[in-house]
């Protein structure tokens, strides 16, 4: 093996040579699903043994080395595993690198992947399969809050410990109190998160979502605007972007673009339904998203950062973290690389990467 690529390089190259099938993973579509109900699903990795994807075993370790982390403002795709609820670890890592994805965004939450409570014994198993795939976690998405609930330093602990750069709050509701009232909660709560990650030196992220705190922009900036963007800032969705700020939104992104953590990718467009418009989530390219505009702004702020793909129109139930498809598992699997050429297409064009 040459000396100028890395081992973890040659696990993928070799692992997707293998498989060399434009879809993929024929028998990983022949086998049935992995499918936990939610009383069983202590976690994914105790779904039944992995199904044969026809991809090569790389070679064990002991544990995820640290070592092997991702370097910081490297600009990366990867799916989001809350898609992927119906794969156990080490089939959820071969469908994402045969896919083509640089890595996978894990639901450490609630229902998730990883499970908070299990976080010390599951979080390092996820991401030695991830690893072992060829592939990186550089990013988690979690539902933490506030520095002070129970799971927050766990999680931020282990997955400091296998090399985890970044991660995904969870969100704030407005209460009705008044908007000046809540923003003092907010930026005393983000505050404190900010203070945990640079103790354990990872960058946290809160997604700005239609309806909620964050989703104008403006309200996250103040929150944001007197901390330190090394460790805390904004995963910026886009979709919710363009649903809160319609033709605002490249005046929201300049507003925050220091901030820019990571971002998520996904697509809509409105539709009228019994007389009300409604958003309707579509495949990329199908919405009325200007992702050729934004990728041209990401350019020129100079965007290297985790990019989160998120399926979140009707894919058999996957589009909702689902542990059973209704559809077939190629259907899935054809949206899903659809998509990601798409993607890669874009940001090819704009010249990002």
């Amino acid at each position: 093996m040459s000396a100028n690529i890395s081992r973890k390089q040659f696990i993928r190259n070799t692992a997707i040579a293998a498989a060399a099938l434009p879809l993929g993973l024929s028998t990983l579509n022949a086998a049935p699903a992995t499918s936990l109900s939610t009383a069983a699903a202590t976690s994914l990795n105790d779904a039944p043994p992995a199904q044969n994807t026809g991809l090569p075993e790389a070679e064990p370790s002991q544990k995820p080395d640290p070592a092997a982390a991702p370097a910081d403002d490297k600009l990366s795709i990867s799916i989001f595993s809350k898609h992927l609820h119906w794969l156990n670890y080490k089939d959820m890592a071969a469908l994402a690198a045969q896919l083509g994805y640089d890595g996978v965004d894990l639901t450490v939450r609630d229902k998730g992947h990883v499970l908070p409570e299990n976080v010390a014994k599951d979080l390092p198993k996820a991401v030695e399969a991830i690893r072992n795939a060829g592939l990186e976690v550089y990013t988690i998405t979690t539902d933490i809050r506030t520095a002070d609930e129970p799971h927050t330093q766990a999680i931020l602990k282990t997955a400091a410990s296998v090399g985890i750069k970044n991660y995904r709050m969870g969100w704030y509701g407005y209460t009705g109190k008044g908007i000046q009232a809540d923003l003092e909660t907010f930026k005393k709560d983000l505050k404190g998160l900010a203070t945990l990650n640079e103790k354990y030196q990872i960058h946290g992220d809160y997604e700005n979502h239609t309806e909620r705190f964050g989703g104008p922009i403006w309200d996250l900036w103040l929150s944001l605007k007197d901390l330190d963007p090394k460790w805390t800032g904004i995963q910026f969705d886009i979709r919710h972007a363009t649903v809160d700020g319609a033709e605002a939104w490249p005046r929201n992104l300049e507003l925050i673009h220091n901030h820019l953590g990571s971002i998520t990718i996904k697509d809509f467009h409105w539709e009228k339904k019994d007389g009300k418009w409604t958003t309707q989530n579509v495949a990329l390219g199908q919405g009325m998203i200007d992702f050729k505009k934004y990728f041209r702004l990401l350019k020129q702020y100079g965007f290297k950062k985790p990019i989160s793909q998120h399926f979140e129109y009707p894919i058999g139930g996957a589009e909702s973290g689902g542990r059973k498809l209704s559809i077939p598992k190629d259907e899935v699997i054809s949206h899903m690389q659809k998509d990601l050429q798409t993607l890669k297409g874009w940001l090819k064009e704009a010249e990002l990467g």
